[in-house]
């Protein structure tokens, strides 16, 4: 039963003094560990954590004292198991299980490694390259969850040797004898792993001072005090989720109600009813789920919603676009939605999070250029109505303590004013490597410039320019499409093909490239909306998406494939997996609806392939292979 949350109390704005007070000792600290014992030490009644059933009824509730004895709890019954230092899995659903669990590896001295739990008949790829590069032998999750991932991990040699406890059953009297761990600064944290958008998932190296650093800098740019209050339904085991959605929360002293983000997806209403139910003054996601928002948006439906408390409504991970910045403006107005909450920011596993971002309550801002000349990599102003004009979000200005360079990545080179180059990011967020990578590492997280001694960069990957003070980014340097000496950004394609037919689902397309014969031809992958499944014009779809693509990007397209919804890969913040998507494509295993192509045969043996893979899937997991949750 799931204790009430008093809204009017989480609302009651705590003393300045007490809050300074509070707040000016955590300049102070070494590790995360001592963040939480200050909250149950200082606000040992107040509330920390509450986690949404089903997106709407509160489950479960703990102050920071109550916070503090259970994660004291299972960091001894950690201790008198594991030796300091060890990787630990953490394989939870969404809850307060998964909170309680990572706080208990930093108290405990352990290396925590979040990872999704898998669902039924899924591979166990991830899963083991995950177990593997770190040698994890023993893994944490629930009571609940157990039986269901013993029996999964049995089916692999490797998984089938770990160790699992589960957590919500420890003796909570075992928190007297918790031992502080004698850890440094520098001492490793987490390890996060990437989701995978551009390659194979590596371990991020997290410190503890990584940690301290950029929940301070998120603190201090979305200007969170002992006042601010928490809405989050993002993924726990992604940076955005843990570090801004769990972490920054009990670092700044406010209270954060948690949801799934199955439950925002099944009905994403339930994140304006809850930022509106609790008063949040924090609370965002990526792109795409402000879109879908205005999406599900019916008047009949928003009654009673109030947003006017929000203050910082952040967006970031994928491309951010000026038209979605608009439509929920517009869209949410009446409702108490103010346009200069939109928090626009850009960050990163490597950066721990948060590299850049706006200033609190001031309207995002955007730099309308030429297109043509966006293509050549450079920046030329151009009018915002005007044809041939793309218009791009700021992700803001460099977080403190951190500098920015935008690099020439091939000639590695600062870029002049005006010039596309991958942004590098040099200071204390940026996390200590790769695990088990040393080359890696080295090549990503110690970068130099000439002229600027014993200062290593952090090569992002990501393309971008700075104007006016302000980080545009542009795109990724994997997924940029070149063809006939051209740059093309993929997802300027796939909003293209968006808008050119209803039943596009947004932000549900892949634009990448294929060599044919030597040449590089563009491909379109994209969704259709489940209520346009039976009945589609196909014929009219892909004329619609081939005469739109011409006329915006002057490409002549190559193929076009309408796959199931749900069916296009996407990372656990919602990014398009274009290299995933390519590899699907040419390996025949997308899920084809309708596909289109310049020369039929290239497709036919796609298809040849996928019917060949599809026969021996069905054969090798019989019936019911369609289950999803392994729960």
């Amino acid at each position: 039963m799931g204790v009430s949350l008093d809204v009017a109390a989480i609302a009651a704005e705590p003393s300045k003094d007490a809050a300074k007070k509070v707040n000016n000792s955590f300049e102070e600290f070494l590790t995360f560990v001592d963040v939480l014992r200050c909250r149950s030490q200082h606000q040992s009644n107040q509330l920390a954590y509450t986690f949404l059933r089903s997106g709407e009824a509160e489950e479960q509730s703990l102050t920071y004292g109550e916070l503090h004895h259970q994660v004291s709890a299972i960091a001894a019954h950690l201790q008198s198991r594991l030796p300091i230092g060890e990787r630990v899995l953490l394989a939870y659903q969404p809850g307060l299980d998964f909170v309680l669990s990572f706080l208990a590896c930093l108290h405990a001295g352990m290396v925590a490694v979040p990872a999704y739990p898998p669902r039924k008949n899924q591979n166990t790829s991830r899963l083991r390259s995950i177990v593997q590069d770190s040698s994890i032998t023993t893994a944490l999750t629930s009571s609940g969850l157990g039986q269901s991932l013993r029996h999964f991990c049995s089916q692999d040699s490797l998984l089938a040797n770990l160790q699992w406890i589960a957590t919500d059953q420890v003796d909570l009297a075992q928190a007297s004898s918790w031992q502080p761990p004698a850890l440094l600064p520098e001492a490793t944290a987490f390890l996060q792993y990437t989701s995978g958008s551009t390659g194979n998932p590596k371990g991020v190296v997290v410190s503890h001072s990584n940690l301290l650093h950029n929940s301070k800098v998120i603190r201090d740019c979305f200007g969170h005090t002992l006042a601010s209050r928490g809405v989050i339904w993002l993924p726990p085991y992604h940076d955005m989720g843990l570090i801004g959605g769990v972490l920054q929360p009990l670092y700044s002293g406010f209270p954060v109600v948690l949801m799934s983000p199955l439950d925002f997806l099944q009905k994403p209403l339930r994140w304006l009813k809850a930022v509106s139910h609790y008063r949040a003054t924090t609370s965002g996601g990526p792109n795409f789920a402000y879109d879908l928002l205005v999406s599900k948006a019916k008047p009949e439906q928003l009654e009673g919603i109030d947003l006017s408390a929000w203050e910082v409504a952040f967006t970031g991970a994928e491309p951010i676009r000026a038209e979605t910045i608009d439509k929920f403006a517009e869209t949410f107005a009446p409702y108490g939605f103010r346009r200069e909450a939109f928090f626009p920011c850009y960050g990163m596993a490597e950066s721990t999070l948060i590299i850049s971002g706006g200033v609190k309550l001031t309207p995002p801002l955007f730099c309308h250029v030429d297109a043509w000349a966006l293509e050549q990599n450079q920046i030329e102003l151009a009018p915002a109505l005007q044809s041939g004009t793309r218009t791009l979000a700021s992700c803001g200005q460099s977080v403190s303590d951190q500098v920015i360079e935008i690099v020439h990545p091939d000639q590695l080179t600062p870029c002049t004013e005006g010039q596309i180059g991958e942004i590098w990011v040099s200071g204390p967020s940026i996390a200590q490597g790769y695990w088990n990578r040393p080359d890696q590492s080295t090549e990503t997280f110690n970068a130099c410039l000439p002229g600027i001694a014993g200062k290593s960069f952090l090569r992002t990957g990501d393309l971008g320019f700075i104007h006016d003070g302000n980080l545009f980014v542009t795109g990724r340097i994997k997924d940029l499409i070149i063809i006939r000496g051209q740059n093309h950004y993929p997802q300027d394609i796939e909003l293209t093909a968006e808008k050119s037919h209803p039943i596009l689902r947004p932000n549900s397309g892949a634009a990448f490239s294929v060599d044919v014969k030597g040449i590089e031809r563009l491909v379109i992958v994209y969704e259709v909306e489940r209520s346009a499944l039976r009945q589609i014009d196909a014929d009219s779809v892909f004329k619609q998406i081939r005469q739109a693509i011409t006329a915006e990007h002057s490409l002549d397209l190559y193929a076009a494939v309408l796959v199931k919804t749900g069916s296009i890969p996407k990372t656990s913040s919602g990014k398009i997996r274009r290299r995933a998507c390519h590899d699907a494509f040419l390996n025949g295993t997308l899920n084809i609806v309708k596909d289109w192509s310049q020369n039929p045969e290239h497709l036919l043996t796609f298809k040849n392939l996928q019917a060949e893979v599809d026969s021996v899937l069905q054969q090798f997991l019989g019936e019911g292979s369609g289950k999803d949750a392994l729960n």
